[in-house]
């Protein structure tokens, strides 16, 4: 007997006029579907007149659900992947499932369709270069501003998810530690009633969300501008001599590798300036 097949399928965020064509086929067709929440699945194929076996996979039992799934597959049964809402495995269960699924040789199909992540970039009009996504910060202070230590000179949009209870204190520390002046978007209920996209600086952000309580509530995407990246003028004129040299006799990424280890800079800072003379030449 052949293997069946795992759909990895997204749904909406919101809107359920978001679902793709090819999300419904998919989920009228398998034999299951794994879900986060069953019950919310059920009302959301409850909408769309589909009746199908569910099996819950969430957080607390993705290990176990993923040797149960994989034991279904290779009896040949085919099973859709579903979270709450968007796409399987970004920061949301998945990424286990499917991580064995495909170790264990069955094959794994993408069916795509809604992503917060996406959608609050096209509608944010950052024009900037590229996009780290880091999901959820953690929920204590102290390892949340320590995560943003780490991120504060990446010279691309950092992204976030963020719950309404943390929003506030998150955006201090955002304020605190990336800077001021530093430019958020927040993209809030993306889809929904209250859909809210606003930019201010980091500095205002927080007494914009403590004015209205309403701009707390439901799930956040935060766009933080990047940071800015060094010019010629602030790079030692060794460090571009270094640099300008190996760039001459060697790929980028190997160049900006060895001029790292050569003049102790910053990796991501010589790579964005590796970029800019390119760009130049």
């Amino acid at each position: 007997m052949n293997d069946g097949l795992l759909y990895v399928v997204a749904t909406p965020i919101g809107n359920l006029g978001d679902i793709t064509l090819r999300a419904l086929e998919i989920l009228k067709s398998v034999d299951a579907i794994a879900a986060e929440d069953t019950r919310h699945t059920s009302g959301l194929l409850s909408h769309f007149g589909i009746s199908k076996k569910l099996i819950a996979v969430h957080e607390h039992n993705e290990h176990q659900s993923a040797e149960k799934l994989l034991l279904q597959l290779k009896a040949g049964e085919s099973i859709a992947l579903v979270t709450d809402a968007g796409t399987p495995g970004i920061s949301d269960p998945g990424a286990v499932v499917v991580d064995l699924v495909r170790k264990a040789g069955v094959k794994v199909v993408p069916i795509p369709g809604v992503s917060a992540v996406i959608a609050a970039l096209s509608a944010s009009g950052i024009v900037q270069n590229g996009f780290l996504f880091h999901g959820f910060l953690p929920a204590s202070g102290a390892a949340r501003r320590k995560n943003l230590e780490l991120l504060k000179t990446q010279t691309v949009t950092l992204v976030f998810y963020e719950a309404p209870h943390r929003i506030v204190e998150s955006i201090v520390d955002m304020a605190n530690v990336l800077g001021a002046e530093r430019r958020v978007t927040f993209a809030r209920e993306l889809t929904k009633t209250f859909e809210t996209i606003y930019s201010c600086d980091l500095g205002a952000a927080a007494a914009w969300l403590q004015a209205d309580t309403n701009q707390q509530r439901g799930e956040f995407v935060l766009l933080i501008e990047a940071a800015a990246i060094k010019d010629a003028e602030e790079i030692s004129e060794e460090t571009v001599r270094v640099l300008k040299l190996l760039l001459a006799e060697l790929p980028l990424k190997q160049a900006v590798k060895l001029a790292t280890e050569i003049t102790n800079e910053k990796k991501n800072i010589l790579y964005e300036f590796a970029l800019k003379l390119k760009h130049d030449e």
